[in-house]
């Protein structure tokens, strides 16, 4: 598989940012959705980190999977400001796969688990951190407690046994609408 270096393809396109209904606040954030031709030139339908610009303000940042084959980014206030825009306004984005997938950040149930299964933490190890942020997004996608301590658990058993990816699950969240993009006012 060929790595995705910075030279890879802009991508271009404009979107309208919109204040999410939970926080009508003026000056809290917004977020816009991919145009679907924009989106499928991603390498992934998950989770997929992005170098690029809005309104010319150069920006990294995770685009998150809508459940409906394409993504959404969350734009903070300071994205908004530097962009000169806030909700309502159309803005133009020109993005990039980024360079190298960031490190995921483990979240602490899960790092307790791998501590002590050491053929799992040996796995987990040497996967990408990609495969590392599919694992993750697995497990904090259950919208129970006991469902994600059973999917830790499973998680842990599996990396054991050798398994370097999380069978049957829908990265995009289309297939089980496990995954949606904020809903707007």
């Amino acid at each position: 598989m060929a790595k995705i270096t910075k030279t890879a393809c802009k991508i271009r396109f404009g979107a309208k940012l919109i204040r999410p209904a939970a926080t009508a606040k003026v000056g809290s954030w917004t977020f816009l959705i991919l145009p679907k031709n924009a989106s499928a030139k991603l390498p992934s339908r998950g989770k997929t980190t992005v170098e690029g610009t809005i309104n010319g303000f150069p920006f990294r940042a995770t685009l998150e999977p809508d459940g409906q084959r394409s993504h959404w980014l969350r734009v903070n206030r300071k994205m908004c400001e530097a962009a000169g825009a806030d909700a309502g306004d159309v803005v133009t984005l020109e993005i990039a796969p980024a360079g190298e997938e960031p490190e995921p950040r483990v979240p602490a149930d899960l790092r307790k688990a791998l501590a002590v299964t050491p053929k799992a933490r040996a796995l987990w190890s040497d996967i990408t951190p990609m495969g590392r942020r599919d694992w993750i997004h697995w497990i904090t996608s259950a919208k129970r407690p006991e469902t994600r301590t059973r999917r830790i658990h499973n998680a842990c058993a599996m990396l054991a046994a050798g398994k370097r990816r999380v069978c049957c699950f829908d990265r995009s969240g289309f297939y089980s609408k496990s995954f949606s993009s904020p809903k707007g006012p």
